[in-house]
């Protein structure tokens, strides 16, 4: 790839989107030229603060850009990443990669057949505070998340696990590195038709124990994360973006405790930074679409045996 301008689109400038949008518009070595969206006046609106073109197509975009952030809702992801992916154009999909595991395999198949890069937006990976934690990482043995939120009715389009426990499902995998063994789940509808909260333990080959908990009808908003493993434990406030890790000296025994905090906590513009990199070096992303893939599966898995239980007690309480 060349030192020129990387001529870059938007698809989808809703609440995500529009952020999207500013970031690519802020890089240096990146043009925003587009922005697409099916509220035709958003997308004008958008447009006229980057100084681009508006569409509501975004077909309409494909001959004109070299990469593309996608931030429409879940069903289309599939649809949308498609069309570019087939032109070759590097794509940046919001998670989770799609709605099925069928389409997110056509989306990693395409991509690695026309050459085109494909990233998604597990914003998490790139916390400054996951970051410092992961980096202190050896052999995890027991990891527990905690990710809870008010209700909002952005996001009632996918369950609990698809909207806010898939950051850490995504987290999960990326420390353990390791083949899953045994999961369990639990969960209930509270005010949505959906799952609003979910539990899920997770086992896996290396030993390594997983719990998770994810919320969306909860006061305060809450992303902690916890891993343990020999001679050490690390707890970062995600949130916060503060880390603290305690250790013991395994010749003295001595124990050490260290707190950090970060204070850029644009994960956003990393992820973004990231990808525009990754197309610019020909690397892979720092969470490609094979990630993606495999978070979605798990999330998917973890609904399904969500679902399977509140069917079952259903059954009970008839």
């Amino acid at each position: 790839m060349s030192r020129k301008k990387l001529r870059a689109a938007v698809v989808g400038v809703g609440y995500l989107g529009q952020f999207h949008a500013e970031k690519l518009a802020a890089l240096k070595d990146v043009e925003l030229v587009a922005v697409a969206d099916a509220d035709a006046a958003r997308a004008k609106h958008v447009a006229a603060k980057h100084g681009c073109a508006a569409h509501t197509d975004p077909l309409e975009l494909i001959a004109g850009v070299d990469l593309v952030s996608i931030a429409v809702p879940t069903e289309l992801h599939h649809a949308v990443a498609h069309g570019f992916l087939d032109a070759g154009v590097h794509v940046l999909v919001e998670k989770p990669i799609a709605r099925s595991l069928e389409e997110a395999d056509a989306l990693v198949a395409l991509a690695l057949k026309r050459g085109a890069l494909l990233a998604v937006g597990h914003l998490e990976r790139f916390n400054p505070a996951f970051r410092a934690l992961a980096a202190t990482l050896e052999r995890p043995l027991f990891i527990d998340c905690e990710r809870l939120s008010g209700f909002k009715q952005r996001g009632i389009d996918v369950d609990v696990v698809l909207d806010l426990m898939i950051h850490d499902l995504d987290l999960v995998l990326s420390m353990a590195k390791s083949e899953i063994g045994q999961v369990s789940a639990c969960g209930f509808r509270v005010m949505t038709d959906s799952i609003d909260i979910a539990n899920v333990r997770i086992e896996f080959a290396s030993g390594c124990v997983a719990n998770l908990s994810a919320s969306r009808v909860s006061q305060s908003p809450v992303r902690k994360l916890r891993v343990f493993q020999t001679d050490q434990y690390a707890s970062a406030d995600l949130q916060a973006g503060k880390l603290r890790v305690v250790r013991r000296d395994q010749r003295g025994g001595t124990i050490t405790e260290d707190e950090s905090g970060f204070d850029d906590r644009d994960a956003l513009r990393a992820e973004i930074e990231d990808f525009v990199a990754a197309v610019r070096g020909g690397r892979a992303p720092l969470v490609s679409g094979e990630d993606g893939r495999k978070a979605l599966a798990l999330a998917l898995e973890v609904s399904r045996l969500v679902r399977a239980r509140l069917e079952r007690f259903s059954a009970v309480a008839r």
